[in-house]
């Protein structure tokens, strides 16, 4: 005679609902704002700047240099490289990227909104919408010590991608069909 047994989810799975949900509802959000706004053309000042491209190019490139070394730093604290980094150097880098682009997506969805009518920049604006997305659901599925023992590396490493693509569909692009202008 056999029984049925029912099987838990994995562990901590369902913890991961509400990080997900607000990562999905952050992300929407700013991609039908970004429809939805008419753009002004403008948006943020650009001291230091020739212009808001550039600028907003520099910031990327910026926050693109700290990933690298969230990727670095998070290897090292999950013991990976053999090498100890203080974990403040990847909390701080963190911060400090995604302080680096708030500026850059506030003129972007202000300014610019979602474009969709050039591949490279339909590209760029659907990364923008699902990095904030998924640096919401990261940030709060972080203090979860009951979720998968995979949901950090999971989340830092579409974060990172994304951040990537970011970088590729604006900075590279810049620097490979204008050039290196401050």
């Amino acid at each position: 005679m056999t029984t049925a047994t029912y099987q838990r989810p994995s562990r901590g799975l369902t913890t991961l609902v509400v990080p997900l949900l607000a990562g999905v509802l952050v992300a929407v959000a700013l991609g039908v704002y970004g429809r939805a706004h008419t753009p002004t053309g403008f948006a943020v000042g650009v001291a230091g700047f020739s212009a808001a491209l550039p600028m907003k190019v520099w910031l990327t490139t910026g926050a693109f240099v700290l990933a690298v070394v969230q990727v670095v730093s998070a290897l090292s604290m999950w013991g990976r490289l053999g090498v100890a980094i203080p974990p403040a150097v990847h909390r701080w880098s963190g911060r400090l990227a995604f302080a680096l682009t708030v500026p850059v997506a506030f003129h972007c969805l202000y300014a610019l909104g979602l474009q969709y009518d050039v591949p490279r920049v339909l590209v760029h604006s659907l990364l923008g919408c699902f990095f904030y997305g998924v640096f919401t659901a990261k940030m709060l599925a972080l203090p979860k010590r009951d979720a998968p023992g995979w949901t950090l590396p999971v989340l830092g490493g579409l974060t990172f991608t994304a951040l990537v693509g970011l970088w590729l569909t604006s900075s590279f692009w810049f620097f490979t069909a204008v050039g290196i202008k401050v």
